[in-house]
């Protein structure tokens, strides 16, 4: 059977979210937990990967095993991970359906803060103040649409295409000192949202127009577009899949 588990995490401590020869990962604690509690090696599939130091509100893995889940998992994991990982639910799913490439719509925020606060800093990415919203935003809509991302992609990743489909992106300003920047998109590649993030940085700043944009989208090249923002202000915060691939049942 196949079971779709969804949870958080605290991106700090970890280094990303893929099991690592070297140094603790998201996939390490929870496949250790798991394999525990059910009493036999567990491997989980998430839907998407994050770098080290990247949260995520929300974050969906499966796994298989052919015994019944014992009662009360969700509870008895949460009592064995780490504190930067919490566990929200797990439901059986179709035996073919995938984390990774069932998943119809992946959204991102990015958070930032123009102040300094000892707990911010851990979720918010600081920022000088000044920042152009407004130009942001029309930059923003340069990225709407399917089309090659290329130019915000780490270079050197093993992908077949760098094609996107961007429905979604814009700023919103929440106060005089926080603001964030949403981002839904049917995939997202390497390092994608915080190269866009850094690009939409340096049209705030006044260093680069928002028509530029479009000409940095049609380079394919990672040198034309702005640095990778800072890991600490993104968070993967939403995975959409179709109903059909749900079971009933939950646990």
């Amino acid at each position: 059977m196949r079971y779709f588990i969804t949870f958080s995490y605290n991106g700090t401590d970890f280094h990303g979210s893929q099991k690592q020869p070297n140094g603790n990962t998201v996939q390490s604690e929870l496949e250790t937990a798991l394999s525990t509690i059910l009493r036999e090696p567990v491997t989980v599939t998430f839907a998407g990967r994050t770098d080290a130091g990247v949260h995520a509100e929300k974050m969906v893995a499966h796994f298989d095993i052919e015994s019944m889940l014992p009662a009360n998992l969700v509870g008895r994991l949460n009592n064995l991970l780490p504190a930067s990982i919490a566990i929200y639910g797990l439901q059986r799913v179709t035996y073919d359906a995938h984390a990774r490439f069932d998943a119809t719509a992946r959204t991102y925020r990015y958070r930032i803060t123009t102040r300094k606060d000892p707990f911010l800093c851990i979720t918010h990415a600081r920022v000088a103040p000044g920042l152009d919203y407004e130009a942001m935003n029309e930059a923003a809509q340069y990225l709407l649409g399917k089309q090659d991302f290329a130019s915000f992609c780490r270079v050197h990743t093993d992908v077949k295409t760098t094609i996107c489909d961007v429905r979604e992106a814009r700023w919103v300003q929440e106060n005089e000192t926080e603001a964030y920047f949403v981002i839904t998109a049917d995939r997202f590649l390497r390092n994608m949202v915080r190269a866009v993030v850094g690009t939409l940085f340096e049209v705030g700043r006044g260093n680069m127009t928002p028509a530029q944009l479009e000409e940095i989208i049609a380079a394919h090249n990672r040198c034309r577009a702005g640095q990778s923002a800072p890991a600490e202000g993104l968070s993967l915060v939403e995975i959409i899949y179709p109903k059909y691939i749900y079971h009933d049942e939950k646990n």
